[in-house]
């Protein structure tokens, strides 16, 4: 009987001691912590691995300190300029100090969620429509400072506020619509001024240069045409005067007497008197030298031709 016994608390010591040993042998994984507390009194955090504590007299729990996006339910809030929207954002929140975390917030992760509806109706309340649809970055940064106030007590980081969604009443987006598309349309019609515009512009631009161009020849023809004449004359003197040379010099080399050069002049008269024209003007000295022509002449005649 008194080995059974003794059976039996062996066995109770050896479960209790199984029990003992499981119960404190814990494990963390990484992107938590163990929060250990004594007899309901905060005593150590645990970080990422193996741990060990004292069963039933410390108790571990377990906190995620990674970064948790979390996504506000779609609320409806006022505008400054009192048009009702639907807007949703999403809260990317962190656990920097656990112990603050557990210890001075019942819950966080609710107070955080609440906290983001009061935040979202305050700072879209403190804006217009237009400057909700522009400014989503300001208000993203607004939403975040004016949480961070409230959650550096309770050991909670708000990393960044995205806002998802922002939705106005029917009758808005329609407005919103005629609006851009009138916006469209004039878009449209300034561009098809300026690109009218920047044609005739063009067209004007290649018209002067033509008009340029155009000019430039015919001043460069004038230029080729006057040095060609130019150069006719040039050409045309330089050949007279070579010709009055060559004339001059046989005439010179000949030795003349007066009585040549009187033939000479008296052949000259006669073409003239060839010419059609009605009336011959003879000079002065020129009539002198008619009557010596007779003269040579009746000389030459009287001279007998030898045969």
């Amino acid at each position: 009987m008194i080995g059974i016994v003794i059976a039996v608390v062996a066995a109770v010591v050896v479960i209790f001691g199984l029990m003992f040993i499981v119960k404190s042998v814990r494990i963390v994984q990484q992107g938590f912590v163990g929060v250990v507390t004594k007899f309901g009194e905060f005593k150590d955090i645990k970080n990422p691995g193996l741990t060990f504590i004292i069963p039933f007299i410390e108790v571990m729990k377990i906190v995620d300190v990674r970064e948790t996006p979390r996504t506000g339910d779609r609320q409806q809030v006022i505008t400054r300029d009192n048009v009702a929207v639907i807007v949703n954002a999403t809260i990317f929140s962190q656990v920097v100090d656990v112990r603050l975390a557990l210890f001075t917030n019942q819950d966080y992760l609710v107070s955080v969620d609440n906290l983001a509806r009061t935040s979202v109706r305050a700072v879209f309340g403190s804006i217009t429509l237009d400057d909700a649809f522009s400014q989503r970055e300001q208000i993203s940064t607004m939403l975040q400072t004016q949480m961070e106030e409230a959650t550096d007590k309770w050991g909670v980081r708000i990393n960044r506020v995205e806002v998802l969604e922002i939705t106005p009443p029917d009758q808005i987006l329609q407005a919103m619509a005629l609006q851009k598309q009138a916006d469209q349309e004039k878009r449209a019609r300034i561009l098809e001024s300026e690109g009218q515009q920047q044609s005739a512009v063009n067209v004007a631009d290649g018209q002067r240069q033509a008009a340029i161009k155009e000019a430039e020849g015919a001043q460069q023809s004038d230029i080729l045409r006057a040095q060609g004449r130019r150069q006719a004359l040039i050409l045309e003197a330089e050949g007279r005067a070579q010709a009055i040379a060559s004339v001059y010099a046989a005439i010179k080399e000949q030795a003349p007497d007066p009585t040549l050069v009187a033939i000479l002049q008296l052949d000259t008269l006669a073409k003239f008197a060839e010419s059609d024209n009605t009336k011959l003007i003879i000079p002065a000295e020129s009539a002198a030298l008619l009557g010596a022509a007779q003269a040579i002449k009746s000389v030459m005649a009287d001279v007998p031709s030898v045969s």
